[in-house]
C-alpha cells in the first residue's frame, strides 16, 4: 500500500496547484477556513478534482493504462511513461495549460502507477477504481 500513498498526495498537488504557468487557469486552490486549519484533520473538497476525473484525457490515460497492463505486470516501463506523457501533454493543450508545466508536475504518476498496479491489479477493474487509486476516493 506505500505507492499508494506517495500517488494520491502527488495527484492531489498537482490538481491543486493547476499544473499551469500561465493565465486562464480553471482550477483554484482549496478552500479552508481559519478554524479547519488549527483543528483536526479535515476533507477538503479539491476545486477541480471532479473536472480533471471528467477529463476524456483521463479517461484516456486510465484505458492505456488497462492496455499496457492487459498481458501482465512484465511491461516495458519506459513506453507506458512516454505514452502516458503524450496523453499528458494533450490534457495540458486541450486545458490551455503548459504542457512542459504539465509533465514537470505529473511526472512521476506513470511510474507510481505502475507500482499500485504491480501491488493491486484490482485498481484497473474500472475507472472509479483507477481514479481512487490517483486521486483517492469521490
Amino acid at each position: 500500500m506505500a505507492s499508494r500513498t506517495l500517488l494520491a498526495p502527488l495527484f492531489i498537488v498537482a490538481i491543486i496547484t493547476g499544473c499551469s504557468h500561465g493565465p486562464g487557469h480553471p482550477h483554484a486552490k482549496p478552500q479552508q477556513s481559519a478554524s479547519a486549519a488549527t483543528s483536526s484533520p479535515t476533507t477538503v473538497d479539491i476545486q477541480g478534482a471532479s473536472e480533471w476525473k471528467k477529463s476524456p484525457h483521463m479517461r484516456a490515460y486510465y484505458e492505456e493504462t488497462v492496455a499496457t497492463f492487459a498481458n501482465g505486470a512484465d511491461i516495458d516501463v519506459d513506453a507506458y511513461e512516454v505514452r502516458s506523457f503524450a496523453i499528458f501533454r494533450e490534457f495540458a493543450r486541450a486545458n490551455g495549460m503548459n504542457e512542459e508545466g504539465m509533465i514537470d508536475h505529473l511526472k512521476l504518476i506513470p511510474r507510481q502507477v505502475v507500482g499500485i498496479v504491480r501491488e493491486d491489479p484490482g485498481v484497473l477493474k474500472n475507472y472509479d477504481s483507477f481514479w481512487a487509486a490517483l486521486a483517492g476516493p469521490d
